[in-house]
């Protein structure tokens, strides 16, 4: 499952307010902190698992859904928060910043 908050919601009525809206993909991306959590536009494919939430279609590989558990996407001062019920494992660390350990949630300091 795939949940989106409200806050995140009105973020994507303005980035698609002039636009037809698209589905958006969670996935799993690299980074200096390991694997995390990622949004990006992209259509359903074989493999997927299709939500509605708020009024948008969010997808994320079948896979990728057994191993985090509820997704939820909300909306911080950064930008899109993409958290999973379950840590995801990685290997890297943040010099500067309060990663450091071996798993992230998909709000790291990065």
């Amino acid at each position: 499952m795939i949940t989106l908050s409200n806050s995140a919601k009105q973020q994507l009525d303005g980035y698609f307010a002039d636009k037809e809206k698209s589905p958006i993909r969670v996935f799993l991306s690299g980074g200096c902190c390991g694997p995390r959590l990622s949004l990006a536009l992209d259509d359903a494919k074989d493999g997927d698992s299709s939500f509605e939430a708020n009024g948008y279609t969010l997808i994320a590989e079948k896979t990728l859904l057994e191993a985090t558990g509820t997704i939820s996407i909300d909306m911080t001062e950064y930008g899109f928060s993409v958290d999973s019920e379950n840590p995801i494992s990685g290997g890297g660390s943040c010099g500067s910043g309060g990663c450091g350990g071996g798993e992230s949630s998909g709000s790291c300091c990065c």
